[in-house]
């Protein structure tokens, strides 16, 4: 927790001092540059003056490797000595399209809609080896963003939101151990929270004629369980990142997330706990400290105006998670935003 704190303090006090020398020119904050969009990453970091839409369409490859136990590294014999069956990898691709208004300077409204792929390979006590997979459209975000501060270059503003449940929390597949039947899919391997699921979120913003500063604090916090007798945990995170202007079309950018993820309350009456760690809720939840790199193309003038393109690596630099998981490996988001 200490390197964290010290990386947040680094993070701020570098792009604050970079920005000293500035003329009046640059003492609004802009969208119309490369890093006038966080890296591509980060949802609901700015808005929209009124009148304006932005359409975008994102691609997140994310991936779950191996074994942990709290902060230390597992193996699949430590997970086979409690249960019948382990996973391996879970490999996870999702799409997502969003739509941003705004119908007045101060408040931008967004929905966001998302398809899902998902597939987890698995070792049993035996020695066999077997997949799963599973696709579908998850659950929709509708949220609102209100400006509450835009001056001296920076910018403050709140996101209030809601997550309708359309993603199934049914999905099933063939297992050895239902061969020829399907059986439901553990938690992980379901397409929503069958939750409805308020988001709340403050974003700080700071730009100078380089360099760039944001901060976002954000939350996910499940309001009743589903059908299936349960509700995944909720989710707490502080988002940071830098940008660094490289002209007119390119930026850097760099992300620390701190994210805090709670145990999976109730349980699914449909799945056995004994048979593999991911029907267990126990083995739910955690603490990760994620970090990213990532560039932004922007296109000022043109045919092409205002079209901007993000792609980013991110990978865990720390993960201590509850009972015994899959590993958080890497992520590589990649998206295109248009603006008009």
């Amino acid at each position: 927790m200490t390197k964290y704190i010290t990386a947040i303090l680094v993070m701020a006090s570098i792009a604050l001092c970079a920005q000293e020398n500035t003329d009046e020119k640059t003492k609004k904050w802009s969208a119309g540059r490369p890093d006038g969009h966080a890296p591509i990453s980060v949802m609901g970091d700015h808005m929209h003056g009124k009148g304006e839409w932005m359409f975008s369409y994102r691609y997140m490859y994310m991936n779950m490797e191996d074994l942990k136990q709290g902060n230390s590294d597992a193996s699949f014999d430590d997970a086979l000595a409690a249960y019948m069956v382990s996973p391996t990898q879970m490999p996870m691709n999702m799409h997502m399209l969003g739509s941003m208004y705004a119908p007045s300077d101060r408040l931008t409204l967004m929905v966001m809609f998302n398809y899902l792929t998902m597939s987890m390979d698995h070792i049993t006590r035996m020695g066999g080896t077997f997949t799963t997979e599973t696709a579908g459209f998850g659950d929709v975000s509708l949220s609102g963003m209100y400006k509450l501060l835009d001056k001296n270059r920076q910018v403050v503003h709140a996101r209030l939101g809601i997550s309708i449940p359309t993603g199934s929390i049914s999905e099933e597949d063939v297992t050895p151990a239902s061969a020829p039947s399907t059986v439901e899919l553990p938690y992980p391997m379901q397409l929503g929270s069958g939750t409805f699921d308020t988001q709340v979120a403050v974003t700080y913003l700071f730009q100078g004629p380089i360099f760039s500063y944001g901060a976002q604090l954000s939350s996910v916090v499940r309001l009743d369980e589903n059908d299936r007798e349960y509700s995944l945990g909720n989710r707490y995170a502080l988002k940071q990142w830098m940008g660094l202007k490289l002209g007119s079309h390119f930026s850097l950018g760099a992300t620390l997330e701190g994210l805090l993820v709670g145990e999976i309350n109730g349980a699914d009456p449909n799945l056995n706990p004994m048979m593999v760690i991911t029907a267990d809720t126990n083995n739910s939840g955690g603490n990760i400290l994620n970090g990213g790199l990532g560039v932004n193309y922007y296109i000022p003038t043109g045919t092409l105006q205002n079209f901007r393109f993000g792609l980013e690596f991110g990978y865990p630099l720390y993960q201590d998670l509850n009972g015994i998981q899959l590993k958080n490996r890497e992520t590589l988001p990649l998206g295109l935003q248009y603006a008009l």
